[in-house]
């Protein structure tokens, strides 16, 4: 079962849906997925609180999380993609935050 919510307006429908990378980026001796929603923060920061991932965790749109937790996180589900598919489906969302707002917003 997807974490994932559709509904139907008119003739479009719309799926919100959890995404998760593979664990790649490395860091304090593991390797870390990014959690994010393609949909709302409201619905990521949810999804989180339900998986026990710390709010100290999140940054800016998105959560850090270690390997350990990829396999839960997918049976809890979110919705496995590759980098590139994550980083595309939260563009479109309009959440992303770029790399030039990212730094202003860490000083």
């Amino acid at each position: 079962m997807r974490y994932s919510v559709s509904c139907t307006v008119s003739t479009y429908t719309f799926t919100m849906s959890i995404l998760i990378d593979r664990p790649s980026w490395p860091a304090h001796g593991t390797l870390w997925s990014h959690l994010v929603s393609d949909s709302s923060l409201d619905e990521l920061h949810a999804f989180a609180a339900e998986q026990d991932i710390p709010r100290r965790g999140f940054d800016l749109d998105h959560y850090d999380v270690p390997a350990a937790r990829y396999d839960s996180l997918v049976a809890a589900g979110a919705e496995p993609v590759d980098f590139r598919g994550l980083v595309t489906r939260l563009r479109a969302s309009g959440l992303r935050v770029p790399g030039k707002d990212r730094r202003s917003a860490t000083r």
